[in-house]
């Protein structure tokens, strides 16, 4: 581990000393690849220097001890070495972490669709409910979000909503919401006060650049039609909604949500996109590692992740066994809680996978 932490040192080095040469300040492009390969390793370095500081504390203690015949400053030396000692294994441990290989797209901006399963209209204010919840957390992040598609239910829910969520760090975050939402509870037009219980699926999809996809006009049928639902007259009176058919997968986009038929169709082709990236990428890590692909890092609609029990107030995580009573603050968009435990458990799982 060390010779890789030493290489990684020297590459910081090199990218810092290149970074201010003037050629390559000049140069717009090749600086804010450098600037953003720098920033990635600069944790690492950070953490680095921080261990080689204490091991160096850990050989001065541990030379006072062999040699200091003073019981006072041997007990302190000794003291030291183990309180040193001690951090020095943690560190070691977040430097491990630290060179996991990284989700290539944990950096990307995400589209999160909701979609009401089963449950009938119960199944839809649920969903309504999720996407409130992650347009509260997205805010708490200081994140972008855009409503892209929905289909209203009419009475107050959503067949399905697509959120686009812009933000560093979105994917990394959100990633692990990916799967089957059950929720229990009385439904309002529940006279006999009998608990529904009803599911909702999410899917996470990071935002495909153009460099990621490239998509063909001869590869795309555009249907336009009139607007359905709550919009106002003029979505409703006009040809504004899109239908993108992408031919050869036959993955289907509407977007029915802006007044301007242009609008609409930039939104649908960039999910378009985002659906195509995914599609890409789950085959990709079929070929290399189907075996090891589990509910977390796939998106797997077939499994419950989580419930949301509104008599009990509590709100469970079937991937990590953690379940929390405050229901009502999850609600406001409080996930940090339950995402953190997901990550670290994720990369505790990869830790065990990887070679020591």
């Amino acid at each position: 581990m060390f010779d890789k932490l030493r290489q990684i040192e020297e590459r910081y080095q090199e990218l810092s000393r290149r970074l201010s040469d003037p050629q390559v300040i000049g140069q717009q492009a090749e600086y804010a690849r450098m600037a953003k390969a720098a920033s990635e390793l600069a944790e690492v370095v950070r953490k680095f220097e921080d261990s080689k500081a204490l091991l160096a504390r850990i050989s001065e203690a541990r030379h006072i001890l062999a040699e200091d015949t003073d019981r006072e400053m041997r007990a302190m030396a000794q003291a030291e070495i183990d309180d040193l000692t001690a951090r020095q294994a943690a560190l070691e441990e977040e430097l491990r972490a630290l060179l996991l290989p990284r989700d290539p797209n944990d950096q990307r901006n995400v589209f999160v669709e909701v979609r009401a399963g089963a449950g009938g209209d119960e199944a839809g204010l649920f969903a309504a409910d999720l996407a409130r919840m992650y347009t509260k957390y997205a805010e708490s992040q200081r994140w972008k979000v855009e409503v892209m598609d929905s289909h209203p239910t009419g009475v107050g829910g959503f067949k399905e909503i697509v959120l686009f969520i812009q933000g560093r760090g979105a994917w990394s975050r959100l990633k692990f919401e990916r799967g089957v939402h059950r929720v229990q509870r009385v439904p309002a037009t529940e006279s006999s006060g009998r608990i529904h219980t009803s599911t909702v699926t999410v899917a996470v999809l990071p935002e495909a650049e153009d460099v990621d996809i490239r998509v063909e006009d001869k590869d795309v049928r555009v249907d336009v039609y009139r607007s359905s639902g709550p919009g106002g007259q003029g979505v409703n009176t006009t040809d504004s909604a899109v239908r993108l058919t992408h031919l050869p997968t036959g993955l289907v986009v509407t977007c029915q949500d802006e007044r301007s038929q242009i609008k609409n169709r930039a939104k649908a082709m960039r999910v378009l996109k985002a659906r195509l990236l995914e599609r890409a990428q789950e085959e990709r890590a079929a070929a290399i590692a189907a075996d090891r692909r589990s509910q977390v890092g796939t998106g797997e609609r077939s499994e419950r992740i989580r419930t949301y029990n509104f008599p009990q107030g509590r709100v469970s995580d079937h991937r990590i066994g953690l379940t929390l009573h405050r229901l009502p603050a999850v609600l406001e968009g409080d996930l940090d809680e339950i995402i953190d435990g997901l990550t670290a458990w994720d990369q505790g799982r990869k830790l065990a996978e990887s070679p020591a």
